[in-house]
């Protein structure tokens, strides 16, 4: 992990063969990445606890509103396989000058899942390691669902 950027204090959730095969998933997930209008290519690699790697690209669409991005591309592709806990995800672009992160709406997304290793892979090589806390820190969770529930029915007997 001599490449790695470490932008969290927290110790790493994954050994180097793992964030290996993680970026080589990433990169091959990249290469099918459909982005005909922006050109920007994305691959995600998520990991899941139990050691399963599940790829996801980008796929954009003319009515750019239904584009998905690779990362929820890929926590659909876990989820939908029935994977619910992760331990790391693994981003990969085209640029190099700067670290690409994921959007708000992907974070969104995977803190739906808890907290995981974020790795942001530059096409140089360079990669920044974060945690998803750190990148949305007051994420909308599952337990908000029930801190409002009820209110309605008060607000009515009013």
């Amino acid at each position: 992990m001599d490449h790695v950027i470490a932008e969290t204090q927290t110790a790493p959730s994954i050994n180097s063969e793992e964030l290996d095969r993680l970026v080589a998933e990433a990169d091959k997930a990249k290469l099918k990445a459909y982005a005909p209008y922006s050109k920007f290519r994305v691959g995600a690699a998520l990991l899941s606890s139990d050691g399963m790697i599940y790829p996801g690209a980008n796929v954009e669409n003319s009515s750019y509103g239904l584009t998905v991005c690779a990362e929820r591309c890929a926590v659909f592709h876990a989820a939908s396989c029935g994977a619910r806990s992760f331990r790391a995800i693994v981003i990969t672009t085209d640029i190099s000058e700067s670290t690409v992160y994921p959007c708000g709406a992907c974070r969104q997304v995977m803190s739906e899942f808890g907290n995981f290793d974020v790795y942001c892979l530059r096409a140089n090589g360079q990669i920044s390691r974060t945690t998803l806390n750190d990148l949305i820190p007051y994420a909308f969770s599952p337990s908000d669902l029930s801190k409002g529930q009820g209110m309605a029915e008060e607000e009515e007997e009013e």
